[in-house]
């Protein structure tokens, strides 16, 4: 299975607690597919939304093709995601009663198709994010302490 990452978005897991992840297909244009392939893509700013049983990816920014000429896309647009139905239904039910958020943690081709991760999450508060990094702190010193005793 060739899988090629072409951006995580790292920011995700910062600001939000992700507890469980999904794989969806995208819905996309050919100037799209091949300004992924360049690697022109954000993932900071954005988000999924379910409207009417579907699922749909917002301001992710995937810039344009150099070569598209007048059938190039809008960088911004909104952009469908294709999944299960009762994967929507399941995620719909999180996002309103729970108050998780879903957010796309990394975006990358699966043979030949473009797949997106999208993470469920709570968003964390300041001191979490302060508690993360201690931890992700300490980590490291145990790391270079454990590499200079060899």
């Amino acid at each position: 299975m060739g899988i090629k990452i072409i951006s995580k978005n790292r920011r995700a897991y910062h600001d939000y607690q992700i507890s469980d992840t999904y794989e969806a297909g995208l819905a996309l244009l050919g100037t799209e597919i091949k300004s992924l392939r360049l690697g022109k893509v954000n993932l900071g700013d954005g988000w999924v939304d379910i409207d009417q049983d579907e699922a749909f990816l917002r301001s992710v920014h995937i810039g344009s093709y150099s070569h598209g000429n007048r059938f190039n896309h809008e960088e911004r647009r909104t952009r469908r995601l294709l999944l299960h139905k009762k994967e929507i239904i399941k995620l719909s039910r999180a996002l309103h009663e729970q108050g998780f958020t879903l957010v796309p943690t990394k975006i990358y081709f699966k043979n030949r198709w473009v797949k997106v991760e999208i993470g469920l999450g709570k968003g964390k508060k300041l001191h979490d994010k302060r508690d993360t990094a201690k931890k992700k702190d300490a980590q490291r010193e145990i790391a270079k302490a454990i590499k200079s005793n060899r």
